[in-house]
């Protein structure tokens, strides 16, 4: 039997949806991965609710919601982007919309047992100055969540504070326990400025020395395009 292909490529789409729009948007969210279908060169999809205005607290947020879709080359990952119904039918239902194709250019840990790899060949990598783009997302053990969630509000306040991020979102795949963080940066160093700062670096070394999760990922990633407007601002 072959072995899966690690995906290289990945598209991003955050909405905000419509208010008339907001019955058919939840019922996308509990679709999942079914509503998105198998375009060619697809490795996985996630359909991922978020915390209040698109933020990482307990209270969901119904109005904004945000799809991944990991692909197994760049040419699959632009041609879903531009061919796509499905990408097509949540923008033009949605008051607000970032769509992005992204390059994986670091990656450790799995999702749902799916690794991610940098893509081979002569890509040129981006400098330090460049913008870059981070996942982290963790399945967090029940006895540890009380634990993860009271760390939450002082990384956020951090995270909001942060010179150089243009924009964070929580995401979630399941309330409480399934959980992750989409953030675009100026550039590596400012990204690295809040990870190393008090309140996400003491985060980090609770969650490994206790050992909070049984599954994480941290990818980094190089931003080809970025298209739309997401909290009241324009992108690129």
């Amino acid at each position: 039997m072959q072995a899966p292909v690690a995906p290289t490529h990945a598209v991003l789409l955050l909405v905000r949806w419509r208010w008339f729009s907001l019955p058919a948007g939840l019922l996308r969210l509990m679709m999942g991965p079914w509503g998105v279908g198998k375009p060619e060169g697809l490795c996985f999809t996630k359909v991922l609710g978020t915390g209040l205005n698109g933020g990482f607290g307990l209270w969901p947020g119904l109005r904004h919601q945000g799809l991944m879709a990991f692909f197994q080359d760049a040419a699959s990952a632009q041609r879903f982007v531009r061919d796509s119904r499905v990408l097509r039918a949540r923008r033009l239902a949605a008051d607000e919309s970032l769509l992005a194709v992204l390059r994986v250019t670091s990656a450790r840990g799995s999702w749902d047992g799916h690794t991610l790899a940098v893509a081979s060949g002569d890509h040129p990598e981006p400098g330090p100055d460049a913008p870059v783009a981070a996942l982290t997302r963790a399945s967090i053990r029940p006895v540890s969540a009380r634990r993860f969630w009271s760390h939450s509000p002082a990384s956020e306040r951090a995270l909001a504070q942060s010179q150089g991020c243009r924009l964070a979102i929580g995401l979630g795949e399941a309330p409480v326990l399934r959980q992750a963080t989409f953030s675009l940066w100026d550039s590596v160093p400012a990204m690295r400025a809040y990870a190393a700062g008090a309140a996400h670096g003491h985060a980090a070394q609770e969650a490994l020395r206790h050992g909070w999760f049984s599954e994480w990922l941290f990818a980094r990633f190089e931003p080809l395009s970025l298209q739309g407007r997401w909290q009241g601002h324009e992108h690129p």
